[in-house]
Protein backbone atom coordinates (compact mmCIF):
# COMPACT_ATOMS: atom_id res chain seq x y z
CA UNK A 1 0.00 0.00 0.00
CA UNK A 2 1.27 3.19 -0.72
CA UNK A 3 -0.24 6.88 0.22
CA UNK A 4 1.52 10.16 -1.45
CA UNK A 5 4.17 7.98 -2.95
CA UNK A 6 5.29 6.84 0.74
CA UNK A 7 4.97 3.01 1.27
CA UNK A 8 2.54 3.02 4.61
CA UNK A 9 1.45 -0.76 4.72
CA UNK A 10 0.39 -4.46 2.77
CA UNK A 11 -1.88 -6.99 1.96
CA UNK A 12 -1.47 -10.49 0.51
CA UNK A 13 -3.04 -14.15 1.01
CA UNK A 14 -0.89 -17.98 1.00
CA UNK A 15 -2.81 -19.81 -0.61
CA UNK A 16 -3.76 -23.75 0.87
CA UNK A 17 -2.39 -26.56 -1.01
CA UNK A 18 -3.63 -30.26 -1.20
CA UNK A 19 -6.99 -30.75 0.45
CA UNK A 20 -6.87 -27.25 1.17
CA UNK A 21 -6.56 -25.48 -2.26
CA UNK A 22 -9.96 -24.21 -2.09
CA UNK A 23 -8.66 -21.82 1.14
CA UNK A 24 -6.09 -19.18 1.74
CA UNK A 25 -5.08 -16.95 4.81
CA UNK A 26 -5.09 -13.21 4.96
CA UNK A 27 -2.69 -11.31 6.16
CA UNK A 28 -2.06 -7.25 6.30
CA UNK A 29 -0.33 -4.27 8.09
CA UNK A 30 -0.83 -0.59 8.41
CA UNK A 31 2.06 2.21 9.59
CA UNK A 32 0.66 3.00 13.01
CA UNK A 33 0.25 6.85 11.73
CA UNK A 34 -2.08 5.69 9.35
CA UNK A 35 -4.22 3.90 12.12
CA UNK A 36 -8.18 4.81 12.52
CA UNK A 37 -8.67 6.53 8.93
CA UNK A 38 -10.77 3.36 7.41
CA UNK A 39 -7.74 2.88 5.58
CA UNK A 40 -7.61 -1.03 6.04
CA UNK A 41 -11.24 -1.05 6.04
CA UNK A 42 -11.33 -0.15 2.15
CA UNK A 43 -8.62 -2.05 1.38
CA UNK A 44 -10.13 -5.39 2.54
CA UNK A 45 -13.36 -4.62 1.18
CA UNK A 46 -11.60 -4.31 -2.20
CA UNK A 47 -8.79 -6.96 -1.92
CA UNK A 48 -11.25 -10.26 -0.23
CA UNK A 49 -13.28 -10.49 -3.14
CA UNK A 50 -11.17 -9.56 -5.80
CA UNK A 51 -8.81 -12.67 -4.11
CA UNK A 52 -11.59 -15.34 -3.44
CA UNK A 53 -12.30 -14.60 -7.61
CA UNK A 54 -8.76 -14.61 -9.03
CA UNK A 55 -7.88 -17.71 -6.94
CA UNK A 56 -11.24 -19.52 -6.89
CA UNK A 57 -11.45 -19.38 -3.58
CA UNK A 58 -14.32 -20.43 -1.17
CA UNK A 59 -12.68 -19.81 2.35
CA UNK A 60 -10.39 -17.14 3.15
CA UNK A 61 -8.73 -16.90 6.75
CA UNK A 62 -7.40 -14.52 8.92
CA UNK A 63 -6.18 -14.22 12.51
CA UNK A 64 -5.77 -11.10 14.41
CA UNK A 65 -4.49 -11.14 18.38
CA UNK A 66 -6.63 -10.32 20.95
CA UNK A 67 -4.66 -7.40 21.97
CA UNK A 68 -6.19 -5.85 18.26
CA UNK A 69 -9.71 -4.59 18.53
CA UNK A 70 -9.01 -2.73 15.27
CA UNK A 71 -7.98 -5.23 13.32
CA UNK A 72 -11.01 -7.51 14.16
CA UNK A 73 -13.20 -4.93 13.59
CA UNK A 74 -11.94 -4.31 10.09
CA UNK A 75 -12.44 -8.35 9.63
CA UNK A 76 -15.82 -7.91 10.87
CA UNK A 77 -16.85 -4.75 8.88
CA UNK A 78 -16.24 -7.07 5.70
CA UNK A 79 -18.14 -10.17 5.93
CA UNK A 80 -15.76 -12.33 8.30
CA UNK A 81 -16.77 -14.24 11.04
CA UNK A 82 -15.49 -15.34 13.92
CA UNK A 83 -14.90 -18.73 14.43
CA UNK A 84 -12.42 -19.48 17.96
CA UNK A 85 -9.34 -18.45 19.75
CA UNK A 86 -6.10 -19.96 19.05
CA UNK A 87 -4.71 -20.21 22.89
CA UNK A 88 -1.09 -19.05 22.88
CA UNK A 89 -0.56 -19.17 19.50
CA UNK A 90 2.29 -16.30 18.88
CA UNK A 91 5.77 -15.76 20.97
CA UNK A 92 5.51 -11.43 20.77
CA UNK A 93 7.94 -9.75 22.95
CA UNK A 94 9.08 -12.49 24.90
CA UNK A 95 5.10 -12.95 25.29
CA UNK A 96 2.53 -15.42 24.41
CA UNK A 97 -0.65 -14.30 22.82
CA UNK A 98 -3.58 -15.91 21.69
CA UNK A 99 -5.31 -15.19 18.00
CA UNK A 100 -8.58 -15.01 17.19
CA UNK A 101 -9.89 -16.84 14.20
CA UNK A 102 -12.18 -15.11 11.61
CA UNK A 103 -12.72 -16.73 8.29
CA UNK A 104 -14.94 -15.53 4.97
CA UNK A 105 -16.31 -17.96 3.31
CA UNK A 106 -18.24 -18.14 -0.68
CA UNK A 107 -21.06 -21.01 -0.88
CA UNK A 108 -20.05 -24.40 -1.94
CA UNK A 109 -20.99 -25.99 -4.18
CA UNK A 110 -20.72 -23.15 -6.56
CA UNK A 111 -24.36 -21.67 -7.10
CA UNK A 112 -25.47 -23.24 -4.44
Amino acid sequence: LEIDGEACGGIGVQPGSGERRHGATLGYWLGRRHWGQGIMTRVVAAFAPWVMDELGLYRLAAQVMTGNPASARVLLNNGFTEEGLERQAVLKDGMLHDLRCFARLRAWPPGS
